[in-house]
């Protein structure tokens, strides 16, 4: 029996270093949902030091600051996605859902 070839794209991006692929998106879109670093990085099952580490890694490596942050307090904290980490997430989503399409069809090309 032959089996079914599939393949996987994953997109990361480079400045000197490594400053954004799919884990930075994802915690991102949870902290949009969420409203909460710690809740984001909770919901995907991470130490919120390390969902911190991330975010810091990510900062220094694009050269602005990803969240807005605010203390706990009477209300509560949280956190909202600055304007240019909001408009970096839908850049990298679109990137992403375009070079998916392309390999989709590129793979049914070639492999199929």
């Amino acid at each position: 029996m032959e089996k079914k070839l599939t393949y996987n794209i994953t997109v990361r991006l480079f400045s000197d270093e490594k400053s954004f692929g799919p884990g930075i998106a994802k915690l991102l879109h949870q902290v949009e949902q969420l409203h909460s670093l710690r809740a984001a990085a909770l919901s995907m099952n991470m130490a919120y030091s390390k969902a911190w580490t991330i975010v810091k890694n990510s900062e220094r490596a694009l050269g602005f600051p990803l969240l807005h942050s605010v203390t706990g307090g009477k209300n509560g904290g949280g956190a909202v996605l600055t304007e240019e980490a909001s408009h970096m997430l839908r850049s990298y989503d679109s990137f992403c859902a375009a070079l998916q399409a392309y390999g989709d069809k590129l793979f049914a090309e070639t492999f199929q």
